[in-house]
């Protein structure tokens, strides 16, 4: 695709993107925004970078996708698959924000297995449903997807959620640190990406490389994002804990006989 072409088809994007938003407090929004969607005949992955962003804000907005779809979005096959995809991505998105694990898995296991082959972040928010409960057998899932969405940074942001609460999983430290490497620049002008580095540095013990991660985040989140703030302030908090905590250990008394 052509340089032209690529700005024209992101201010496309961007025009379905703000037509929703303009409904956003209304019940309407995600017929419009599935609608302008058809319409541009969107991408997998197009439609993963739109819904992401509109199901956070109408969450944000007290208007959640899940208040005006219900599970039949996601498992109930309509005419136009790309209505279909938009209500599923947009369900789905709001419940992985809502980190409700179980029920995502629940919906998933009732959607066909041709149709998450055409829909790599669909699979990614199926891996981050088993990820998040710390089952391992999530990993092949997250491997699988992977290798069908290479590079895909809304899809690598769903499984780096989905290891991040895996506290049980095996490696997490480091599989958190080797997901935000694929992501652009290595992260590092990413703020989410940097929180998730920074939880890594810090269960590794490496305190001072933490602090730097999730200074620079706290730098780089845009200032309405109060929420996201509050998430990287108590992450700090964590990282200065663990530090202090690892310094005392070694000169704390032995234990009376």
């Amino acid at each position: 695709m052509t340089h032209a072409l690529a700005s024209e088809r992101a201010a496309a994007l961007a025009r379905t993107a703000s037509a929703a938003v303009e409904e956003i407090a209304g019940s309407q929004w995600p017929v419009v925004l599935a609608e302008s969607l058809r319409e541009v005949e969107a991408t997998w992955q197009e439609s993963a970078e739109v819904c992401a962003d509109i199901a956070w804000r109408a969450r944000a907005a007290g208007n959640s996708a899940l208040v005006l779809l219900s599970p039949e979005h996601v498992t109930d096959s309509t005419p136009d698959p790309v209505i279909w995809r938009t209500y599923r991505h947009l369900y789905l998105s709001t419940l992985r924000y809502d980190v409700r694990c179980r029920v995502i898995e629940s919906l998933m296991n009732k959607v066909p297995v041709s149709v998450l082959n055409e829909d790599p972040y669909s699979e990614a928010l199926y891996a981050f449903s088993r990820l998040g409960q710390s089952r391992s057998d999530g990993l092949a899932v997250m491997h699988r997807v992977l290798v069908a969405a290479p590079g895909h940074t809304k899809t690598l942001h769903v499984l780096l959620h989905g290891v991040w609460l895996g506290t049980f999983l095996p490696g997490r430290a480091p599989m958190l640190l080797a997901l935000v490497g694929l992501l652009p620049e290595g992260g590092l002008d990413d703020p989410i990406a940097l929180f998730r580095m920074a939880s890594a540095r810090r269960s590794l013990g490496q305190y001072p490389e933490a602090l730097t991660a999730i200074d620079h985040a706290l730098e780089l989140l845009p200032p309405s994002e109060l929420a996201v703030h509050a998430d990287l302030v108590r992450e700090r908090l964590l990282i200065t804990a663990a530090h202090d905590l690892a310094l005392l250990i070694p000169h704390r008394p032995e234990p009376t006989p």
